[in-house]
């Protein structure tokens, strides 16, 4: 069983016009951290986890997922 956890931090951050190292500086991170972070490199301890939703001002269930995200315009099964 695989323990990759898919985000959608780059998503969120190009939404909102926010760059890596203003999300990590929010955060108290380093910016490539938040590299490592969108391209599943590394997975997030749940305490940053949370942290990210904050920031981002949703539900953990919005940024990260044990599943792959559907592609925007994809419609589910």
């Amino acid at each position: 069983m695989s323990e990759i956890v898919y985000n959608r931090i780059a998503l969120l951050r190009a939404e909102r016009g926010v760059t890596r190292r203003q999300l990590a500086d929010a955060l108290g991170v380093h910016y490539q951290t938040v590299g490592y972070l969108e391209r599943g490199e590394y997975s997030p301890s749940l305490y940053l986890a949370l942290r990210i939703a904050a920031h981002f001002e949703v539900p953990v269930e919005v940024v990260f997922s044990t599943t792959p995200f559907p592609r925007i315009g994809e419609r589910s099964a």
